[in-house]
């Protein structure tokens, strides 16, 4: 069985058993499947919760997202079977930084490759700042983790991001076509071998994003993000 999510978000409740498919990661699931819905893959993480400050102020919000983006990111270490995405449109954030914990990725020709963090005064997560380099090289990662330079499909197969790219007109058949031969296959799972390195990176991702929600340019930057989307 290809599991489906139709969004690259609910593998957290499926594998944290909030999903009535949670069941199906025993022996019948052969890979999880992470996929866009409509032209989009993924716009990334939803910045109105800066807007929705909690009763507890700044720190409590900060807290509570740190705790749910550990678990997320965890989820995705630890799932049993392989990670593939087909990536079929423009995909932002942290839709990006977990690809490298994928096994396998497709992408349309259509497709870019975004992680403006320090744009928004934040920093990278999905343990993006060990994966990228081991990647594509440590200056080549930074150019997209610090310097907010989005890549085209193209460029991101050329650095190992990504595994192919297809032509948009092709790409559900193309990619249809290789998923039904590799769910034959018996998963092998190369992130498993490196858990505990992946739970530590995760871990200080975290605590530094913490620090980062709870400044003022942080705050600044996101305040300014949303007036300039005001005004298109």
């Amino acid at each position: 069985i290809l599991m489906s999510s139709g969004t690259p978000y609910k593998i957290f409740s499926l594998y944290h058993g909030n999903n009535q498919d949670a069941g199906l990661i025993g022996s019948s699931l052969c890979c999880f499947l992470s996929e866009g819905a409509g032209d989009f893959y993924c716009s990334g993480n939803d910045l109105s919760t800066f807007t929705k400050i909690p009763e507890g102020g700044v720190q409590e919000m900060a807290r509570q997202g740190a705790e749910l983006l550990r678990k997320y990111v965890r989820a995705y270490i630890d799932f049993p079977k392989p990670l593939v995405a087909v990536v079929n449109g423009p995909a932002v954030g942290i839709s990006v930084t977990v690809l490298g914990l994928f096994d396998l990725i497709y992408a349309t020709e259509r497709a870019t490759f975004h992680t403006p963090f320090t744009q928004l005064g934040q920093s990278a997560e999905g343990c993006s700042s060990y994966t990228f380099p081991r990647i594509m090289g440590p200056t080549k990662a930074s150019e997209m983790l610090l310097f907010n330079k989005k890549l085209t499909a193209s460029q991101a197969c050329e650095l190992g991001l990504i595994t192919e790219v297809f032509p948009d007109t092709s790409f559900q058949s193309e990619v249809w076509t290789r998923l039904k031969a590799y769910a034959r296959l018996p998963p092998q799972l190369i992130r498993s071998v490196e858990k505990e390195r992946l739970y530590a990176v995760n871990d200080v991702e975290v605590e530094r994003l913490m620090e980062r929600w709870t400044s003022e340019e942080c705050f600044n930057a996101v305040m300014s993000f949303f007036q300039a989307k005001a005004k298109l």
